[in-house]
């Protein structure tokens, strides 16, 4: 299992727009990929529950891949999150 965490400096947070290009990354993989923020995790391939996390500008989030392709899974999120968080 790979876990990295992100720092969100987009002023807007994890709004629609990312929100949806983050699940649409990780639903390119079989790996179980979730997202952490404030004590909850989510299924990354679900924008419902991406979106109900609220996760603004400053937050800390944590991601997670688990399974075959854990290490591709990880490096695609980790292109999408590329000037939404460091």
């Amino acid at each position: 299992m790979l876990k990295k965490e992100f720092h969100i400096v987009d002023e807007t947070g994890i709004h629609a727009r990312p929100a949806t290009l983050l699940v649409q990354a990780a639903s390119k993989f079989s790996s179980d990929i979730n997202l952490e923020y404030n004590g909850k995790a989510v299924n990354l391939k679900s924008i419902m529950g991406v979106m109900s996390l609220g996760v603004g500008q400053g937050a800390t989030v944590a991601i997670t891949a688990d399974g075959a392709d854990e290490a591709d899974a990880m490096a695609a999120i980790e292109e999408v999150m590329k000037g939404l968080a460091e």
